[in-house]
């Protein structure tokens, strides 16, 4: 076979297709099986350590600080342990990996009011505050 009609052959195969880009940041993933975004709203139990998987709905717009995991419907917002890494701040659409341990607390109005501010969607009460179910994590995995 001519060599140039072989070179031809592979790409139009998608043998030399390209692999996704990954970031890395943080600490290396556990291995293991992740567990979606609507388990871990569902099942949160505060502290628990959680290997979640979904995909960029958001991330803080300014620094890259936050990012939120989107299910069908709902969102998990993503912090990183004692801020030692950020996203990209352009991280939304690619998929995510995350490690961490989930946190619930209930935000105050003025947090609730500066996360909206940076694009967070968040549930409030009436008196502005907000229940959060969070991963608090220590390494992340994008895939673009």
């Amino acid at each position: 076979m001519h060599r140039g009609l072989w070179v031809t052959l592979l790409v139009s195969s998608g043998a030399l297709a390209a692999e996704p880009s990954v970031i890395q940041r943080g600490q290396p993933l556990p291995k293991g099986t992740p567990v979606s975004v609507d388990v871990v709203l569902k099942e949160a139990k505060d502290g628990q350590p959680v290997l979640v998987e979904g995909t960029v709905r958001r991330a803080c717009s300014h620094r890259g600080c936050w990012m939120e995991l989107a299910s069908a419907s709902q969102g998990l917002r993503v912090t990183f342990k004692d801020y030692g890494f950020f996203v990209p701040t352009d991280s939304a659409g690619a998929r995510a990996r995350v490690a961490g341990a989930v946190t619930v607390t209930t935000l105050s109005r003025e947090e609730a009011e500066h996360l909206a501010g940076e694009g967070a969607a968040l549930e409030r009460a009436p008196d502005g505050t907000a229940r959060e179910v969070r991963v608090v994590a220590t390494g992340v995995e994008l895939r673009r």
